[in-house]
């Protein structure tokens, strides 16, 4: 199934460094996201768009997952010649993601 079906998520920048809130759509929903939405899988969800390393921050009182991707923006806004500066098409694109069935 497609991340999508069990979390909704918010991109946003600071510099090179984009971040990515994956939040749960029901609690239940978390462990899975905790189990399946690993840095490792976030870096290969992202290949040749994440030059740095991924780094996963586990929020389980808001049910939520955030991921700080370092070298991510093409040197940032005011260096890249990326159409999303800001890089928010993060938040949708890693909602592609396949996750295992719960």
């Amino acid at each position: 199934m497609k991340l999508r079906e069990i979390a909704h998520a918010r991109s946003g920048d600071k510099g090179d460094t984009a971040n990515i809130s994956v939040i749960a759509r029901a609690p239940a929903d978390y462990a899975h996201l905790e189990q399946h939405v690993t840095a490792g899988r976030v870096k290969a969800h992202f290949a040749g768009i994440v030059r740095g390393d991924v780094v996963r921050y586990e929020l389980p009182g808001i049910g939520a997952l955030n991921f700080v991707l370092h070298e991510a923006l093409g040197g940032g806004v005011t260096r890249t010649l990326a159409l999303d500066l800001h890089g928010k098409s993060l938040g949708s694109a890693i909602l592609e993601m396949d996750v295992p069935d719960r």
